[in-house]
């Protein structure tokens, strides 16, 4: 079947619009992050991107996997947050005060409790606690790691590949900052109870005190998470989220020279995008957006709407550019029942990634008779819809 895209008439947009319209499009931004990704968390759409979709190294932000799969053991039962992990040579070895690297500081052989360890992870970014909480929970680093992949892919983070529950260099333990924005979502949408730890700004473990490495917590623009990530081979990174006045935003960038430099691009990436964009409603739940033609019915149109609310994501400076369209297969048949998906909403901005959102019967349209069908595919064969 053959598709067809009705363009709205100009009174049909006016209708639809609930802002002034102005002309000119959000101002670019630049960044020196080799890679840059910043989006709406609710609606997913990306605001900013450059190398999105290219491999990297992600040092500790892939930490993130780390804790997301911490969370999910903490809520479904498996653990609770008192129970205590052994912390085995091995994980003070590699992760201890004597490794050189991010450390929680734990002493071998100690028992330490899930939440403990997952402040040690988030707020001081321990290497000692990510291996101590991925034999707690899988038996091994290298079998954790494996569930770490599998469950990535089940989030829709394709591009990524982890091998350890540090983010340590090695050559297969890649992602990309769109994945890093799929994971930021997930913590944030789908673990409310425990994603306020990204918030807290020190933690202290065998008496030593450090303070949460995230810049943008310190930067009075609404940020409350998420986690730095720096090595030699990946320069400074950051995944962040920050809201102001209900609307949340993700970044992700990486590959910058310095921590100065992450913290000054990272906060111009966000300032940039909760001045130069807003959500705004464009459909109700249930409002009426427009009416298709029916074919063999005993109407000739039946009414669609959307199921959920359809908000957009819009430059401040306007929608004078915006083109919304209805896509659906031709004919629509008969019968056709209230909630049948008949098509798409798809709205389409200059600089972003096209919006659309289901469309449905509003209402029921039975078959029509012998005689009325019969006339009907004369007139479609004659003249179409």
């Amino acid at each position: 079947m053959r598709r067809l895209t009705l363009l709205w008439s100009a009174a049909l947009l006016f209708s639809l619009l609930v802002m002034p319209l102005l002309s000119t499009p959000a101002q670019a931004v630049e960044t020196k992050a080799s890679y840059a990704l910043l989006i709406d968390a609710e609606t997913g759409v990306a605001l900013f991107e450059k190398n999105a979709d290219a491999r990297m190294s992600p040092a500790s932000m892939s930490k993130l996997m780390t804790v997301l799969m911490a969370f999910e053991a903490l809520e479904s039962g498996a653990v609770t947050g008192e129970e205590a992990f052994f912390v085995s040579d091995d994980a003070w070895r590699r992760g201890g005060a004597s490794s050189g690297g991010s450390t929680m500081f734990l002493k071998a052989r100690s028992r330490v409790s899930v939440l403990d360890l997952l402040r040690g992870v988030i707020i001081q970014s321990g290497n000692d606690a990510c291996i101590a909480l991925a034999e707690g929970l899988a038996g091994s680093e290298p079998a954790f790691a494996e569930l770490m992949t599998e469950r990535a892919q089940e989030l829709g983070m394709t591009r990524s590949n982890f091998v350890n529950s540090t983010g340590l260099p090695d050559p297969a333990h890649k992602t990309t900052a769109r994945d890093l924005a799929i994971l930021a979502r997930e913590l944030i949408n789908n673990h409310a109870d425990y994603y306020r730890l990204f918030s807290e700004r020190d933690f202290t473990w065998n008496n030593i005190r450090q303070t949460n490495r995230n810049p943008l917590l310190y930067a009075n623009i609404g940020a409350d998470g998420l986690k730095t990530g720096h090595t030699n081979e990946s320069g400074y990174g950051l995944v962040a989220s920050a809201e102001q006045n209900g609307r949340r935003l993700i970044l992700v960038i990486n590959g910058l020279n310095s921590k100065r430099e992450r913290a000054r691009e990272a906060r111009k990436l966000m300032t940039f995008g909760f001045r130069n964009f807003s959500r705004d409603l464009l459909v109700e739940a249930g409002q009426s957006v427009t009416e298709l033609p029916v074919w063999h019915g005993d109407e000739a149109r039946v009414k669609v709407t959307t199921k959920q609310r359809f908000d957009i994501v819009t430059p401040r400076s306007g929608r004078r550019k915006m083109v919304a369209t209805v896509t659906y297969e031709k004919p629509v048949l008969a019968p056709i029942r209230t909630g049948d998906k008949l098509g798409k909403l798809r709205v389409t901005l200059p600089g972003l990634v096209p919006q659309e959102v289901d469309l449905v019967a509003a209402e029921d349209v039975n078959k029509g008779n012998v005689f009325g069908r019969a006339i009907s595919s004369l007139i479609y064969l004659m003249v179409g819809d």
